[in-house]
């Protein structure tokens, strides 16, 4: 198995942490391995619905979002994901502080995956989990993808 090139990861995580939608949600990819990923939120006032808790939509975004990205690392080719199913349970409320989403990839095919995502409040209690489904579509690029370094490690041979 070849080895995520910590170049690649960086500069991943540089452009998906800059992308528009992350930065409406103040969302950052913490970290990136081989079939997982982190995800944080810093609750502000915006995440907020009118009962004073974070938007079950907030939960789904950083649920979907880290469940991608575990699955991305764990994709052994070049090709692009999207989402065509997620699931998920809210397990407890969240007024302020941070979210923590934790994602795995649980199955890899050749054109559907399976991941999931933990997410915690930042005392560690868990406040929701999702599963998600991805379609790999080889014709989907990251803008600037080409720019972008290797997503492997050479490995010898």
């Amino acid at each position: 198995m070849p080895e995520l090139n910590p170049d690649h990861v960086a500069a991943i995580s540089e452009t998906v942490n800059n992308c528009p939608f992350f930065k409406l949600l103040s969302m950052e990819l913490k970290g990136l391995g081989r079939g997982e990923s982190i995800l944080e939120i810093q609750v502000q006032e915006k995440h907020l619905q009118p009962y004073g808790i974070v938007h079950g939509g907030v939960c789904a975004s950083v649920m979907d979002a880290a469940v991608y990205w575990a699955v991305y690392a764990a994709v052994e080719r070049s090709a692009g994901l999207t989402t065509v199913e997620i699931k998920i349970n809210y397990l407890a409320p969240v007024k302020s502080g941070r979210l923590l989403a934790r994602g795995r990839s649980i199955k890899v095919g050749k054109t559907i995956c399976l991941g999931e995502a933990f997410i915690e409040n930042g005392d560690g209690a868990l406040i929701a989990h999702g599963t998600g489904t991805l379609m790999v579509i080889d014709s989907l690029e990251i803008k600037g993808q080409s720019r972008l370094p290797p997503k492997w490690l050479a490995t010898e041979k």
